[in-house]
This record gives structure tokens, C-alpha cells and sequence, in this order.
């Protein structure tokens, strides 16, 4: 992480930070696997629900000034009810989980430990709001998807690496647009748990 500053930011830096961010997603998630096609009303509206949530965390990574990289999280009763129902449905206690909603980092920057220090500061910041589950969601592709790049890497052994299991029958499905389609349709993602 050469030259990388990686922190938590306060809410004030968070709010002040929002453009940059909503740029980073849409960039990275433009991205295999997600192919997001950005929407940066969408990104306005969902930046602002995350920034309303007295427990979530913004992580940022700045090479000198420049945001390359971030992470949020945010307690499960304040995010996306696609994503706390496959939960409910297995009994876990929303106001326990604690949401790992994404990590963007620029390509190059990639592989230099940046992942690692996004989970641990976002589970951190979960054990001091006292949650037992930290959960986020990854988007399951079959393996001949026209757009899966040559060589693509899976990013499970890092997860399960990091304690996470995926959650068996735990899918959510959650509408998005993809680059060449018209309109959103909805992706299945695969929840991933693990014990705080």
C-alpha cells in the first residue's frame, strides 16, 4: 500500500466526499462482474440514504489528495430491504447484522493490501455499534457470461479468508441496468456471513 492513506472518515469528510465516491462506483462497478450502467441519479439518492444513517462508516483510500478507493458499511436495518429479507427469512436478527455494502478501488491499485484494511475497519467500526454478524452481498454470474473477462479472478478465497462463508439459500435479488440493456432488471446476489 505503497503511498496509499486508508482511514475512516468523519461525517463531514463523508458528505464532503460523496461526488468522489459516486464517481468510484459507477467506474469500478462498470466493471466485470458487476457491468453497472451508472446512474448518477441513483448514486445521489442512495450516497444520501447512506450518509443519513447514524451507524454507517465511509473508509477511504487517497493516493495525496486523490480518493481512489472506498468502502461503506452500514447497520442492516438501514440499507436495501432486498438484502435484509433473505436474512430475516434465516433468523438472523437484523439488529445484529452489520452490512458491508462495497468496496471500489481504481485498477491500479489493486493487490496491495487495500481489501484487507477496507474489512478491517468496517468490522471494526461493527463491533463498536455492538453487531454479532457482518454480511455483504456478491453477485453470482454463470461461468460462460459473454462479458466474463479472460482470466477473470474469483474474489472468494480472499472472502473466505477473511472468516466469510456464503450463506446457504441466502440469494437477494437486486435491480440494476447493465451496459447494452434498456432498462434495470434484477441479478441474484449471494450472501456472505460471518461472526463478529
Amino acid at each position: 500500500m505503497s503511498g496509499l492513506r486508508i482511514a475512516a472518515m468523519d461525517p463531514g469528510e463523508a458528505r464532503a466526499s460523496l461526488d468522489a465516491l459516486a464517481e468510484l462506483r459507477i467506474r469500478v462497478f462498470a466493471e466485470w462482474p458487476y457491468l453497472y450502467d451508472g446512474d448518477r441519479d441513483y448514486e445521489a439518492r442512495y450516497l444520501a440514504r447512506l450518509a443519513g444513517s447514524p451507524g454507517a462508516v465511509v473508509v477511504g483510500a487517497w493516493d495525496g489528495e486523490r480518493l481512489v478507493g472506498a468502502a461503506t458499511g452500514a447497520p442492516m436495518e438501514d440499507h436495501a430491504a432486498e438484502f435484509a429479507a433473505p436474512l430475516m427469512a434465516r433468523g438472523l436478527p437484523l439488529d445484529e447484522v452489520f452490512y458491508l455494502a462495497e468496496s471500489v478501488l481504481l485498477p491500479a491499485y489493486r493487490g496491495q493490501g487495500a481489501g484487507h484494511r477496507f474489512f478491517d475497519l468496517r468490522e471494526d467500526h461493527a463491533r463498536r455499534l455492538g453487531r454479532r454478524w457482518s454480511a455483504f452481498a456478491a453477485i453470482v454470474r454463470p461461468p460462460d457470461h459473454p462479458a466474463r473477462p479472460a482470466g477473470a479472478r474469483s474474489l472468494e478465497p480472499f472472502w473466505r479468508k477473511r472468516g466469510y462463508a456464503p450463506l446457504e439459500g441466502a440469494v437477494a435479488r437486486f435491480s440494476w441496468r447493465e451496459h447494452g440493456e434498456a432498462e434495470e432488471s434484477a441479478k441474484p446476489l449471494q450472501l456472505w456471513l460471518r461472526q463478529l
